[in-house]
């Protein structure tokens, strides 16, 4: 029998060669279908494992029919016609579809933790620790995994293993530009797991930067992109993040203190406005209840200026608050003691000359 097939392969080989990578296909095929259902069956009940199935899936469907064709070509005559171009070809088809399998994982486990951890939650600190930290390592990780399988791929070329080879033997120039060139990427990448591992900012955190207020909406591989108050989409390399300053109002709690600011004339009684104050916040829904408190904190010709602070569960809420607290104490003012809100003062020369000394206007 083993003659006969092998007069069948020297007869028609190319025959011979079309029937073996279908029989593989299909029975490669086959296997994946059947464990795909039993692997499915197996870990429905495990969030973890049920996710990394599903989400292999696909690439599966490439790797497993790629592995028997491999195999089924492995065992066929070095002679045959075409032999070594289509097991080369095959060869680096399934370099790229364990690629494809090896991101596929990757982004499986990390969108499952992210599931696991959702930060539309009222104490979600540590869901968004989690998050930053999934998302920035898995993009880590699939790039290396991408950088490794075309590595592979090229490495499978004689002509390019010896080009390769033979720059890597002159790389004097080569090396200094090629390292110049890639010292952004290198760059993004080390600064995208410093953030991954000491997070000076993550996911949802409030940022100001160069100026602008905004959430973290998005971490990739290279950049962070910020969702800012006006719908605005601002997008900063992650080194940049390494190299300069910046705020974050929501790296241990979201709670934050803000403050208004207001001119009135020295003859207004603080007692109401305290009061008013304090009314205000109990009325307002933005308040978290931890402090209101109104002081004088300067004094000039034209008047004192008054500093009112107010707590918030986060700086959205902050910013409606202080919104209202300016509104219902300039209302207040205007209604009960408008001869008390910031005048301009005149002294009279000895001429009988006017002369204005201070203007200052709510």
């Amino acid at each position: 029998m083993l003659s006969g097939l092998t007069k069948f392969y020297v007869g028609n080989p190319l025959l011979a060669l079309g029937f073996v990578m279908l029989a593989a296909s299909i029975a490669g095929f086959v296997v994946q279908a059947i464990g795909l259902r039993i692997l499915k069956r197996l870990v429905r009940h495990f969030t973890v494992t049920d996710s990394l199935v599903r989400s292999t899936s696909r690439p599966m469907r490439a790797v497993m029919p790629l592995i028997f064709l491999q195999i089924a070509l492995a065992a066929l005559p070095d002679e045959l016609v075409y032999g070594g171009r289509i097991r080369h070809t095959v060869g680096l088809l399934l370099i790229a579809a364990l690629t494809w399998l090896a991101i596929c994982c990757i982004a499986g486990v990390s969108a499952t933790i992210v599931a696991l951890q959702p930060i539309n939650t009222a104490d979600n600190l540590r869901a968004r620790a989690i998050q930053t930290q999934a998302r920035v390592i898995a993009r880590s990780l699939m790039g290396l995994a991408l950088l490794i399988g075309i590595s592979l791929i090229l490495m499978t070329f004689p002509e390019i293993r010896a080009l390769g080879a033979s720059l890597l033997a002159s790389a004097g120039l080569a090396g200094i530009v090629a390292g110049l060139a890639a010292k952004p990427v290198l760059g993004n990448l080390i600064a995208g797991l410093q953030i991954a591992v000491s997070q000076p900012l993550r996911i949802d955190d409030v940022l100001i930067v160069e100026g602008e207020w905004g959430r973290v909406e998005e971490i990739t591989g290279a950049y962070v992109v910020m969702s800012l108050w006006d719908q605005r989409r601002l997008v900063i390399p992650l080194q940049w993040f390494i190299e300069h300053p910046f705020q974050n109002w929501t790296r241990r709690t979201a709670q934050i203190i803000g403050s208004v600011f207001l001119w009135v004339d020295y003859r207004m009684p603080l007692a109401p406005l305290r009061k008013q104050v304090e009314r205000i916040c109990r009325e307002a829904a933005e308040w978290d209840g931890r402090l209101s408190l109104l002081q004088v904190t300067d004094a000039d010709q034209r008047g004192m200026q008054l500093r009112i602070l107010v707590t918030s569960a986060d700086s959205s809420k902050n910013w409606d608050l202080r919104c209202k607290v300016r509104e219902g104490l300039i209302n207040y003012v205007q209604l009960y003691y408008p001869e008390h809100l910031a005048l301009t003062r005149v002294s009279c020369a000895p001429g009988g000359a006017a002369k204005s000394t201070a203007t200052q206007e709510v």
